[in-house]
């Protein structure tokens, strides 16, 4: 699909005028392209152009960014009034999770806004490029610095949401255990499920994850920063990739080694830690375990001039360890030294990533982390000295994207990775909204993903025989059309008379309903239809504007007009859901349900009309192997039906009276168990498409079968039994 219709159908339609003018760029490159050649005027127009549109993406992101903010301290301080109440009323903390919800709708609509504006000019630069040999990419790229848009980075709004929309859920209550816990877990076992995520999705998918677990913090007294979400770790090996094809292979006992930090690289403590994996015969589940050591003892430690009595003398003068963990840690640390020593372990490849974690404090349970910005580097000494006899390279930080390294040195992974973990002990099944959220368009599965393999997979290619399963996917698109009802909406919200959102209008934001503009039909738009409306108003006769100050009062003004009416809350009723038409027959495939299906009857033709639907967005087909599963099913029951219709055909036409009544009976239950399997095929079928997540075992049909062949074997029984 090309990105003039992705744009359409993707933009926000409240915000259409503020969005680059993809298709005005593109008719300038069209105008004179191949026929005429290129000349330094029409150079000057399309770079007038693309400077007046980066001006104004640029400033209203600026002031949409200051107004969610503004936002944000609004709803800071409605909460903390709320929580110091001595008996709040109920509704007033649904209110309040209403302005969280219009909060998290903004950041969603903001965030997808820029990175569709960025990818924008990306295309239309390299088209120009392209087309007209006027290489103008390094010029433009100095332009995007200078109005770095696309460089926000919204974890620190996404942190301040969580920590509010947490109390409101709390409605006020202090959460017992410990905040900072998962930072001080020394052994524990965890289910992990992991999955790929794509950049598009990143923000969308932290936003919904947040209404139901909160960000955890590790030190809610201190002001976020960046570097608070980087870790980084080392993980070693020797020449013969030895722990990399036992981690590759899942053999039983494999180990990964590694030497981790969180944060900056000033960072004093180092967890050495060992990944240990079991197979599921063994009866044992797969254990991570680690101990802390201070960065300036770890190359004495590796090289085993520290003794384990020096590492732990301190942590036992100190008492603030049971004896059994530090003995654990002991044996632990031992094992570690010794394998290191004797297998010749060296660093082989560090992974570094910003991690956002969700989890309740003090409760393991369920934790969910997302790692983005996910890098992988060469440690290794070959060929060229990188970490040399230090326990890691110092030539680099945390300093992402790591441009002074050279790309034979990197692999900067193209997605997130979500990893869902859940603790085994307790023997629960996981909430149902993470069973939606692992089966939405948002993620995609990738069993027994792991860091460590991948970098050496891709940097130490010439070096390594096997290779990960997962490679081939790497050059796959993971996007995939929306399905279902998981997404960031926009609540109910009393709006402006003249521009309303419906927030059902799917996962992309609203659907846009005017009095005075022309609107556009996603259903019918092409890449030739235009992407700005003519406004009636905001702009002069040429569309552009002279000033970027001016604009951004202007875009400011609009802002604060809108904001008058977007922010006010109402409660909407409980339980209210929207009822779908039903299907005429079961035969006739459905389609799958979508929130902004009509279902108001004939009597709304008239809201029909004033505002045409969106395009319907094409569904991601279910895996064939589904349908050929029911097929076979299907098949199945009716070879039973022929097997019986052969031996009734048989008693007619070869048995007494006795035999007759016995073939009629037999073929009854024959044409019985026909449409009851037909009806099954159908029903499951249209279950598949919509991909529901429902009990497909069938309870009853083969008990029916077996007592209609019990009583119709006991009839011809009884029958022959009175003849005798």
């Amino acid at each position: 699909m090309k990105f003039g219709h992705t744009l359409k159908t993707s933009l926000n339609p409240e915000w259409t005028q503020y969005y680059l003018d993809y298709d005005a760029l593109k008719t300038i490159l069209k105008k004179k392209l191949p026929h005429q050649e290129w000349t330094e005027e029409d150079e000057s127009d399309f770079i007038e152009k693309l400077e007046k549109d980066l001006a104004k993406v640029y400033n209203f992101q600026k002031v949409k960014l200051s107004e969610i903010t503004s936002h944000i301290q609004e709803e800071t301080k409605e909460v903390d009034a709320l929580c110091e109440k001595s008996d709040p009323e109920e509704d007033e903390f649904t209110a309040s999770e209403i302005g969280l919800s219009q909060i998290i709708a903004d950041v969603h609509d903001l965030a997808k806004f820029t990175r569709l504006n960025y990818t924008g000019f990306l295309k239309i630069i390299k088209k120009h490029d392209k087309v007209t040999n006027w290489i103008i990419k390094p010029m433009f790229m100095a332009r995007l610095n200078a109005k770095p848009f696309y460089k926000e980075n919204y974890e620190a709004l996404i942190i301040r949401i969580s920590t509010l929309y947490d109390r409101v859920r709390t409605r006020g209550k202090e959460r017992g255990g410990d905040s900072g816990a998962g930072g001080k877990q020394s052994a524990f076992v965890r289910n992990t499920t992991k999955y790929w995520v794509h950049p598009d999705n990143i923000t969308e998918l932290k936003l919904i994850i947040l209404k139901h677990l909160p960000v955890l913090v590790f030190n809610p007294n201190k002001e976020f920063e960046t570097q608070d979400s980087a870790i980084t770790s080392i993980y070693y090996d020797n020449d013969d990739f030895e722990l990399y094809m036992g981690r590759l292979e899942k053999t039983e006992g494999a180990e990964a080694i590694r030497m981790r930090w969180y944060g900056g690289m000033d960072t004093n403590t180092i967890f050495v830690e060992r990944k240990t994996h079991h197979e599921d015969w063994t009866g044992e589940k797969s254990v991570k375990a680690r101990f802390p050591i201070k960065e300036k003892y770890l190359n004495a430690y590796l090289k085993g001039d520290y003794t384990i009595e020096e590492l732990f003398a301190k942590v036992k003068e100190q008492g603030t360890k049971s004896e059994k963990e530090i003995e654990d840690m002991e044996q632990l640390a031992q094992e570690i030294q010794y394998t290191v020593l004797t297998k010749r372990l060296h660093p082989m490849v560090r992974s570094f990533y910003n991690r956002t974690a969700f989890q309740l404090p003090g409760d393991a349970r369920v934790r969910i982390s997302l790692d983005t910005e996910l890098c992988m580097v060469r440690e290794d000494n070959q060929g060229v000295a990188r970490s040399g006899d230090n326990w890691r390279r110092m030539d680099i930080g945390i300093d992402f994207p790591f441009k002074q390294l050279p790309d034979s040195d990197i692999c900067r992974f193209p997605y997130a990775i979500l990893e869902v973990k859940l603790q085994t002990q307790y023997g629960q099944e996981p909430p149902q909204w993470i069973t939606e959220l692992v089966n939405s368009h948002l993620v995609e599965s990738v069993p027994k993903f792991s860091k460590f393999i991948h970098g050496c997979a891709t940097l130490l290619e010439d070096k390594i025989n096997v290779l990960p399963f997962w490679l081939p996917q790497m050059d796959v698109d993971i996007r995939k059309p929306a399905t279902g009802a998981l997404g960031v909406r926009r609540p109910e919200t009393i709006q402006s008379s003249t521009t309303s959102f419906d927030s059902s209008a799917g996962g992309d934001g609203s659907k846009l309903t005017t009095t005075n503009s022309v609107q556009i039909s996603m259903a019918e738009a092409t890449e030739r239809t235009p992407l700005l409306q003519q406004q009636q108003s905001h702009s002069s006769s040429s569309g552009t504007f002279h000033d970027e100050d001016e604009e951004a009062a202007r875009v400011a003004e609009d802002a604060k007009k809108k904001s008058s009416g977007e922010f006010l809350k109402k409660l909407s009723p409980a339980g209210l859901q929207t009822v779908f038409k039903k299907s005429k027959t079961i035969f006739r495939r459905k389609r799958p349900s979508r929130p902004n299906d009509d279902n108001n009857g004939a009597g709304s033709s008239s809201a029909v009309d004033s505002a045409r639907t969106r395009a319907v967005i094409p569904v991601a087909a279910p895996p064939a192997k589904a349908f050929f599963a029911n097929e076979r099913t299907f098949l199945s029951w009716l070879r039973f039906t022929l097997l019986l219709g052969a031996l009734a055909i048989g008693l007619l036409n070869f048995s007494d009276h006795v035999g007759y009544i016995s073939a009629i009976v037999f073929i009854g239950i024959a044409l019985i168990i026909m449409v009851y399997a037909l009806y099954t095929y159908h029903s499951r079928a249209n279950s598949i498409v919509r991909k529901e997540l429902g009990d497909f075992s069938d309870k009853y049909g083969p008990a029916i079968l077996t007592l209609f062949m019990v009583s119709a074997i006991s009839i011809n029984f009884y029958r022959e039994y009175n003849n005798m």
